[in-house]
């Protein structure tokens, strides 16, 4: 069963102390996270969306961008014991869906290509760790437990209890055991394009 916005909020403030060691009391955690200052404003604004008050919903959540550096759609599904860490530069889209007890760091993005409609943005399941700077992008899944490395772009479903990192992402642990990387995907000199050598050819190839 779905919580009270109130019983969201409560664990929204747990999971700033469970997860952030600077932060060593609930009141250290309403005063100073910022990232909780956005959740708390975004659970305030998403109630008047769902009720049809969208003007209300979209000031709310420029006001709360303005203050906190975090941009939350008003439409944005999210749920509770989320810890968003710093929260500078954070996006998260108005079809982005986020699980419970998911930490997010400064810098992330659930957000979309521009190729898609209707779903546009990721869903993110429980229990996911979204390190600085990755952004997540398109309607994908990221499975449940799973961890996103620094500055990772993630275009595919991460699978549960995964491990991705890089651009574009690619999977380096599944169940706590090391996935070994395909090199014949690499992009090395000796399977790259060489585009000078190319144009050359084209260029002899037409007389110019």
């Amino acid at each position: 069963m779905k919580p009270s916005v109130l019983t969201a909020i409560k664990r929204d403030i747990n999971a700033v102390v469970v997860h952030d060691p600077a932060t060593r009391t609930k009141v250290q955690a309403v005063l100073f996270s910022s990232g909780l200052h956005a959740l708390v404003m975004y659970r305030l604004f998403h109630f008047f969306y769902v009720h049809r008050y969208f003007i209300t919903a979209r000031i709310l959540s420029v006001i709360t961008r303005f203050f906190t550096g975090i941009e939350i759609h008003p439409a944005a599904k999210i749920g509770y014991g989320v810890f968003i860490d710093h929260g500078m530069g954070v996006v998260i889209g108005e079809t982005a869906e986020v699980g419970n007890n998911v930490v997010i760091y400064q810098g992330v993005t659930l957000g979309g290509t521009g190729k898609d409609t209707g779903k546009r943005h990721p869903t993110v399941l429980d229990n996911v760790m979204i390190s600085s700077g990755a952004k997540v992008l398109g309607p994908i899944t990221v499975g449940q437990g799973a961890k996103i490395g620094a500055g990772a772009v993630v275009l595919k479903d991460v699978p549960q209890n995964a491990t991705v990192v890089g651009v574009p992402a690619r999977v380096v642990r599944l169940n706590g055991k090391r996935v070994a990387y395909d090199q014949s995907q690499a992009v090395t000199r000796r399977n790259a394009p060489d585009d000078i050598t190319e144009t050359d050819d084209f260029t002899r190839k037409n007389g110019e």
